[in-house]
């Protein structure tokens, strides 16, 4: 394999500016053809658990209450002292605007508060659920607009508030989190990179292959999604972040090789060849852990995982082939001059640097304990962590119109499920033919200990209706939805009016399915204690059901989807953990021709997985405060440690096992500790820190699950690097002796091998 790598070196040395004008062309032609990332990203949630989830048959039976494929936002306007003729006119043509936006589907009057200051409406918009792109704010921004055009009387409040509507304003006040992102991780790695070489273009060298991925990748994954890849505004979060510290790693793997070769008295050009003859491998191996690792996400029941996979694992394949021509190239154009002003110089001694002689290879045993001990305590935390749901998705930024819209829904309609979940029954005759079942359902549901503040037909805007005063509303009135704002007659009571006229949010039109608004008693929608109660939850509900007669029953909201969602995720971790160790475990043995050194390789990587996900839950649940750990955390950092922290294992492992074949072991140990410590060190900073940036880049618009997984990264990504790689695993090859490299020749070998044999 050394000479194809030797090959591809002489190729990007001979070739270079071939190379370099190629991936121009190619980029330039890509961003001018191709589609954008962003035209093709969905920020969506609401088809990604199975359609036999729980959450999803309660989603089909809340059709007749909402199109859960449409965006929904909630209308709500009111005036205090209690709204006029002239007002429920002015709200009326109001809504009629709404109607003619494009996007927006149907306009569906909820009705008149029972304290008659407020009405409210629901609007269905076809952007895609959850979403907060172009699209959806340009929908967003458009019915707003609507509130000035139609001169509503003066005092009367409108305000757009709901799913789409808050959304949309959490990301205008967060700003753009994804070029924060991007502009932070540049000036970080920049700066440590100017630290770690000295030099002035070294870190432009370094970067450029990256900047060029990144501007490539955008296109070429928004291409594939013609073919079935799937986009979420979290993948090009990630994409950024991951093209730009793996990247940079790969590129610091190089670059630092070349340096030590031109010092050993190397032309520039030959330095460049030798550097990928000797770390080519290290690089495409490292790159192969990292889309193995992404493409068994295909394999993950929960689409949003999915949905990450093959798009990250493009981003890293064209980063591979950059790091092994272009880069070449431009270090081959450069020469020398990459690293002025400290130049790389011969040198006729062995330079001393602060990873020579550490602790490793003078007392292997006690490093090894002692590192073991540490992250099995720190793991052990997890005990004492609970897993947390979405956070509260009803909760707008300050001083925004969905957060007065808010304030507006809790002080008027006790019955909004905009921060609450439905109970929904499902009976098989009308609850006309026999409305005794709601006072039944009613009743027994309000008997659950789960649930407080229900609100239902008997109660539907905090007005009380008996099950016969409904019946008689019915008969006399006919169905709810067809009622207009201002009752046509006097005969009904206003309070009463209103109040039939609010079923009809809760009661189908055929009268077959029953819709309840309900809180949760025991804590906060977003808590582990709530997602813990769903499925007693839901056996209490499906009892009630059937006491009532109902003949299908579901709990819709984004507690039950969260619960259903964590669910599946930890049933995913379960399945995909055994199939990337082994695919990860498959390449380190190839990579390094050892069947043993594998196995201590991916086990010291769960280890650190265990504890870096253990200090995420000291730091934000026991620490911050916060409900507990992200669902989606501990898969994402499983996936990109397993795969990132091979990374700093084969370059270690690799170069160990080059120095092995001229030194006895710990001197074999000792040298390459010596010489990839810095070149470790500064890939893992670079790395952590650009995690770290993610996580201060999205905690800037309170994206905590953003912060968690950026901090978690950051966390395990830094342990790897001070400390298993650099400490506990050259400890353990000290330790395993030749039984590191078993069964191929250097186990074979007893003592010193010769000093020319450089590979097997």
């Amino acid at each position: 394999m050394s000479r194809f790598f030797t090959g591809l070196g002489r190729f990007s040395v001979r070739f270079r500016f071939a190379i370099v004008v190629a991936w121009i062309v190619v980029t330039v032609l890509a961003v001018r053809l191709l589609p954008s990332l962003s035209d093709v990203a969905k920020d969506t949630t609401s088809g990604f658990l199975p359609a036999n989830s729980p959450s999803m048959q309660a989603a089909a039976m809340a059709a007749p209450f909402q199109d859960v494929s449409l965006a929904p936002a909630t209308l709500v306007v009111a005036r205090d002292g209690g709204l006029t003729a002239a007002d429920n006119a002015a709200v009326d043509a109001l809504e009629a605007r709404i109607r003619s936006v494009e996007q927006v589907k149907a306009v569906v009057d909820l009705g008149v508060s029972a304290d008659g200051q407020a009405r409210q409406a629901l609007v269905e918009a076809s952007v895609v659920a959850f979403s907060a792109g172009p699209e959806a704010s340009g929908v967003v921004d458009a019915i707003r607009a609507t509130f000035g055009a139609a001169g509503l009387p003066a005092g009367l409040q409108a305000h757009l508030t709901g799913q789409l509507a808050t959304a949309v304003d959490t990301v205008k006040a967060s700003g753009s989190s994804q070029d924060q992102t991007q502009q932070l991780s540049l000036l970080f790695i920049v700066l440590l990179l100017l630290l770690a070489f000295r030099a002035v273009l070294a870190p432009i060298v370094t970067l450029v292959p990256a900047a060029f991925v990144l501007v490539l990748s955008g296109p070429v994954i928004a291409e594939a999604t013609k073919i079935g890849v799937q986009v979420s505004s979290i993948t090009q979060l990630l994409l950024i972040v991951l093209v730009l510290g793996a990247g940079t790693d790969y590129g610091v793997f190089l670059v630092f090789r070349v340096r030590e070769e031109l010092r050993r008295g190397l032309t520039p050009h030959e330095a460049v060849i030798r550097s990928v003859s000797r770390v080519g491998e290290s690089i495409t191996f490292s790159a192969l852990t990292v889309i193995a690792a992404l493409v068994s996400l295909v394999l993950a029941e929960f689409a949003f995982y999915q949905s990450l996979g093959p798009a990250l694992a493009i981003g890293i394949a064209l980063m591979l082939v950059a790091g092994l021509t272009l880069l070449p190239a431009l270090l081959a154009i450069l020469g020398r001059a990459v690293f002025w002003p400290t130049g790389a110089s011969v040198r006729t001694h062995e330079h001393t640097g602060l990873w020579d002689g550490v602790a490793a290879t003078r007392r292997p045993g006690t490093t090894l304990v002692a590192g073991v001990a540490l992250f099995v305590v720190l793991g052990a935390t997890l005990l004492t962590t609970g897993v947390a749901g979405f956070g509260d998705v009803s909760s707008s930024p300050a001083g925004t119109d969905s957060a007065a819209g808010t304030v507006q829904l809790a002080e008027h309609f006790p019955s909004s499920t905009t921060s609450r979940s439905a109970v929904l029954l499902q009976f098989p005759v009308s609850v006309w033919d026999d409305p005794s079942v709601l006072a039944r359902a009613q009743e027994g549901l309000a008997g659950l200990r789960e649930f407080s503040g229900l609100v239902g037909p008997l109660n539907p805007n905090g007005f009380p209706l008996t099950a016969d005063q409904l019946t008689s509303l019915h008969a006399t009135l006919g169905p709810a939805r067809d009622l207009p704002a201002e009752p046509a007659t006097t005969a009904v009571p206003a309070p009463v009016y209103n109040a039939y006229r609010s079923t009809g949010q809760l009661i189908s039109p055929d009268g077959r399915t029953v819709q309840y608004s309900v809180a949760y008693a025991n804590g906060d929608a977003s808590s582990p204690a709530v997602l813990d109660a769903v499925p007693a939850m839901r056996a209490d509900v499906d009892r009630v059901a059937r006491a009532a007669g109902a003949s299908a029953n579901g709990v819709f909201g984004q507690v039950a989807f969260a619960a259903d969602v964590s669910h599946i995720s930890g049933t995913d971790l379960v399945r995909i953990i055994p199939i990337v160790a082994v695919l990860i475990a498959l390449l380190l043995a190839i990579v390094l021709r050892s069947a043993v050194a594998p196995l201590y390789l991916v086990a010291s990587i769960v280890l650190s997985y265990g504890a870096a996900l253990g200090l995420v839950g000291i730091v934000f649940v026991h620490l911050g405060g916060q409900d507990g750990i992200s669902f989606i955390l501990p898969f994402l950092m499983f996936v990109f440690l397993m795969a990132l922290g091979s990374d700093y294992n084969i370059l270690i492992m690799s170069r160990i096992r080059e120095e092995a074949h001229g030194l006895p072991l710990r001197d074999a140990v000792a040298r390459a500790i010596g010489r990839t410590g810095s070149t470790i060190t500064t890939a893992g900073v670079i790395l952590g820190g650009t995690f770290a940036v993610l996580a201060v880049a999205g905690g800037s618009g309170g994206g905590g699950q953003i912060q968690q997984i950026g901090y978690g990264v950051a966390a395990g990504v830094l342990m790897d690097t001070f400390l298993l790689r650099s400490l506990l695993v050259p400890s353990l090859v000290v330790l395993l002796g030749r039984w590191n490299w078993w069964p191929a020749h250097l186990a074979r070998t007893p003592g010193e091998a010769t000093p020319t044999a450089t590979a097997e």
